[in-house]
């Protein structure tokens, strides 16, 4: 959760190159609305064993109307969608996320991404490769850095994430980021296995390497 009342409504907002995070082999930077990042969309939201165990598929027309929404950035840019992009290549692969989990919906509530505060929900870290880029530890490299971001960079003193109960790959990412199991609990308006991590934690597991 993060903080909340005068402190939460005066966030000091982040430059664009404050949110370029890097990593041994990646480049995560804020999605953008042009063209580049709506055919990475395309390439991860048509793609059924991409989307299997998160969404619905998506059309190319139905990801351009939603671009507009989808590059909000919240908190003073600290909440929002990164694309990840590898260094060797140049190559977009995927995305990852810091954003408000939705619980009774079956999407982010895009109302709650505002600059000039930190939304009253529980926040989630998250991430979709494209399938060429599975199974190289790109996912726990991107959720790697953006839990370091998020309490290094932000007010949050917990992170959430949510998957699939048989998306086994998912949860082993998580679980290698130094995220607990909490169970099943509700979350995009379905049952889903939990897990979270507190800002405690998260120094415990870097102090110990």
């Amino acid at each position: 959760m993060a903080e909340t009342g005068a402190v939460a409504r005066n966030v000091v907002p982040l430059s664009d190159a404050d949110l370029v995070l890097e990593t041994p082999r990646l480049v995560l930077r804020p999605l953008a609305g042009d063209g580049r990042d709506l055919a990475l969309g395309v390439r991860l939201f048509t793609d059924p064993e991409v989307v299997r165990y998160v969404c619905s598929l998506s059309s190319e027309a139905e990801l351009a109307e939603e671009m507009p929404v989808i590059t909000r950035r919240g908190a003073g840019g600290r909440l929002g969608i990164w694309v990840v992009t590898r260094k060797d290549t140049g190559e977009a692969i995927g995305t990852s996320i810091l954003l408000p989990l939705p619980v009774e919906v079956d999407d982010t509530d895009w109302s709650l991404v505002v600059p000039e505060r930190y939304p009253e929900a529980e926040i989630e870290v998250g991430y979709m490769l494209v399938r060429d880029a599975w199974g190289q530890g790109f996912a726990t490299e991107a959720c790697s850095r953006l839990l370091e971001f998020a309490f290094e960079s932000t007010t949050l003193d917990e992170i959430k994430a949510t998957t699939h109960p048989e998306n086994a790959a998912s949860q082993h990412v998580l679980t290698k980021c130094g995220l607990r199991h909490e169970g099943m609990r509700r979350a995009y308006d379905c049952e889903c296995s939990g897990f979270s991590i507190t800002r405690a934690e998260w120094e415990r597991k870097r102090r110990a390497g």
